[in-house]
Parts: C-alpha cells; structure tokens; sequence
C-alpha cells in the first residue's frame, strides 16, 4: 500500500487495486468518521457522480474504505472551485473545508471529484450537523 496522508487527525492509503483506505485518528476521530460514513452513505443515495463510494467500515478501528476519485489536482481556479462545491450543495451537502486539497480529478469520469467529508453537514438533516468545530481551520472563503 501507497501512504499518501499521516497527519494528526487520519492515516490515508491507496491499495495495489486502487482502493482508498483511511484510518481516523486524534480530536473526536469517532465522530469524525461517523459523520464521514454517514455524508458518503447520503451522497451515494442521491446518485452524486463525483464523490467516493464507501466499499468498507470498520466502526471499532474508524477504519473505512472507498472508492479512488483520481489524484488531488495541482492547479483550480476559484471559479472551478466554487462551482464543484456549489454543485455538491445541490446534492444536499455542504463540505466545511471547501478547499482544494479535496479536490481530486479522475481521468476515467473525466471530471472533478471531492473527497474528505469528515466535516461535512447534510444540508436537510437538521440534527446532523459538522461534529467538529475548527477554528483555526479557514476556508479560501475565510482568507478573501
């Protein structure tokens, strides 16, 4: 397996077969998986094209594993950006860290992809909302 995240809050994998396995660690990791599972398990009921599917969890070692959306794009306008979590809302969810480190492009859909809902709110769930709070996490929206 290929390494590609170990920070503080998740140690991230892609398998030999493409499949990308995340482990959540540190500040409310329960929570944070949860929330992750049940934003993905959402999107996928309301046929969102340009997200990860969930294949696995494992609640006892926040361990899940998901479909690959391609690599994390080097270069997005803000115009770009905005657009692709603009289009996410229409799915019902707003991702909270709309930043373009969750920005993936994959060559076989041929489009721009989002990954990461760990902060994720779905917009008509009144209880469920972001399990964590970040302020000192800003958005490119916080930044202008």
């Amino acid at each position: 397996m290929l390494e590609v995240k170990n920070t503080r809050r998740a140690t991230v994998h892609i398998r030999y077969d493409g499949r990308v396995c995340k482990t959540f660690k540190g500040h409310q990791a329960k929570e944070r998986f949860e929330n992750e599972v049940l934003v993905l398990q959402y999107l996928e009921q309301r046929e969102c094209p340009f997200v990860p599917r969930l294949l696995e969890q494992q609640p006892q070692d926040l361990y899940l594993v998901t479909t690959n959306c391609g690599r994390i794009v080097q270069q997005l306008t803000e115009k770009k950006r905005r657009a692709l979590f603009e289009e996410l809302e229409s799915y019902g969810v707003r991702h909270e860290d709309a930043d373009p480190r969750n920005v993936t492009y994959d060559n076989k859909a041929g489009r721009f992809c989002i990954i990461d809902f760990e902060f994720a709110t779905i917009l008509d769930h009144p209880d469920q909302k972001s399990p964590v709070a970040w302020p000192h996490h800003k958005t490119v929206e916080d930044a202008s």
